[in-house]
Formats: structure tokens, sequence, C-alpha cells
């Protein structure tokens, strides 16, 4: 029985030795399949990537030509919208009120006919350093003889005084010219007053009037020595000061060669520039 059984066994072995020796004798086609099976699946794989690549840019082209129709159905919509009209008028306004901005301040007037026709309203614009300030007004009938109804020119003008001096009658636009002259003169000074007051805190104004034809100053030396600066402004058609007085308690300074630089700066330049240009000295602090 014992040698039955053995003999069982190894007939198995041999058998199962015999199989695998029969696999190992074929491994060739094997293989070959393997290989076959991985070269369609790359294949598959390539095929499929060019499928999507194919897909991406046809969705590519599609949305490229979306977007031209519907921009060009909004430039269409756009041109006849009556939000686009009114956009277009409001740019023009814009254009055109820049345009007569700039006229007046060149020395243009607007004039407009008041009275159906037997009168006109002028309006002189000032301003100062390319800065549009203030418009003014006159009101003046034409029939029987010119002359000046209305307006709301300062009281501190002269305008009677430039009416007479320039013959209404005959001199119209030299009585304007003259007028604007003032007036831009006026706002000048003015503006010119407030910039310093911005621009240069330590300069104190101890006196001015409403005309700003003069200013009194208090400037402070770098000696710690406080001066007093008298600008007088008697021409009324310039911005500029025709005096400029200096008083101090030593009187040696204000006669020193920079001091008398300083009158000059202050003769010839704006006074926000003038004291600007005594700090770079270090006249002043």
């Amino acid at each position: 029985m014992e040698g039955a059984s053995t003999n069982g066994v190894l007939s198995k072995l041999s058998l199962l030795e015999v199989e695998a020796r029969s696999r190992g004798s074929h491994p060739q086609p094997q293989q070959s399949r393997v290989k076959e099976l991985k070269a369609k699946v790359e294949a598959l794989k390539a095929k499929r990537d060019q499928l999507k690549a194919e897909l991406q840019t046809h969705k590519l082209l599609q949305r490229l030509r979306l977007s031209e129709v519907n921009h060009s159905e909004e430039e269409d919509m756009d041109e006849d919208s009556e939000s686009s009209r009114v956009l277009r008028l409001m740019a023009r306004h814009s254009e055109l009120t820049d345009l007569l901005r700039a006229h007046r301040l060149i020395g243009g007037y607007e004039v407009v006919k008041t009275h159906q026709g037997k009168g006109v309203c002028v309006s002189i614009a000032t301003g100062y350093e390319g800065v549009y300030l203030d418009t003014y007004n006159l009101e003046m009938d034409t029939n029987p003889k010119v002359r000046i109804s209305r307006h709301n020119i300062p009281p501190f003008i002269p305008l009677d005084t430039l009416a007479e001096q320039s013959d209404l009658q005959t001199g119209i636009r030299t009585f304007l010219d003259t007028l604007s002259q003032h007036l831009n003169a006026y706002v000048g000074r003015r503006q010119q007053l407030k910039l310093m007051k911005e621009q240069h805190k330590s300069v104190e104004v101890m006196e001015s009037n409403i005309l700003c034809s003069m200013l009194v100053l208090m400037f402070t030396m770098p000696e710690q020595v406080d001066v007093l600066c008298l600008l007088d402004y008697k021409d009324l058609s310039r911005c500029l000061p025709t005096q400029v007085k200096l008083d101090c308690e030593d009187e040696k300074l204000t006669d020193s060669p920079q001091w008398k630089k300083s009158c000059s700066l202050l003769m010839e330049l704006p006074v926000h520039r003038a004291l600007t240009a005594m700090k770079k000295m270090g006249t002043i602090v």
C-alpha cells in the first residue's frame, strides 16, 4: 500500500514537471500576444488623446464664433440704443464746453441777445495760471444807445470810470478788454493770497483788503528776527505789486544785498512763488 501511494505521488510530480516544461517550451506565442495587446492599448490611448484635442479645438472655435456674433450684436444694439445716443451727446457737449471755456480764458466773451434783440448779456470769465475761477456778467441795452443796465461786477472795480474812458458807443470792445483785465488781475491777486496761505504757513498775513491791493506780511529770518513786508498794488490791472517796503529793527539788514534781491523777487514774481524762492535762498524760514 505504501509503495502504491508513493508511486502515485511521484507520478503526479512527474506530470506536473512535464506540464511545466511544456509551458516553458512555448513562451513565444504568449509573449507575442502580450506585446500585441500592449501595442493596441497604446494605439487606443493615442487615438483617445487625439480625439480629446480635436474636441477641445472644436469647442474653442465654437466659443470664438459665438463671442464674435454676440459682440457684433451688442455693437449694433449699442449703436442704435437711446443710452448710446445720450452718451455721445454728453461727450460732444463736454467737448464744446471745454472749447468755450478756453475761448473765454484767452479773451473771448459769450454774448447772448436779450429783450427780443434790444439788449445783450455779456459773460466775462476769469482765471489764474490756467485755473478757471469766476464768471461775471453785464446786461446791456443797445437801443437807443448802449448802456449798462445790470451786472454782478464787484463794487470795488471802477466800472463807471472804465465805461467813460472807453466810450461805450464807439469802443465797446476796448471797454470789455479793459474790464476783463481788471477782473482777472483782481482774481489773480486773490488767488495768490490763497496759495500763499496754503503753501507758506510760517508767513503771517498781518493786513489785507477786499481788493487784495495791499498786503502786509510778517517774515521770520533764520536768526529769529521778524521782518514786516508791505506789498502795494497801485495798478489794479496787474497781479504784481508796484511797490515793496521792508521794515525791521535792524535797518542795516533790510539794506543788505540779500534783502534787495528778495524785494526784486517780490516785484517780479507772484507772492507765493517769490516766498518759495526766498526760502530756498535761506532769507526766511
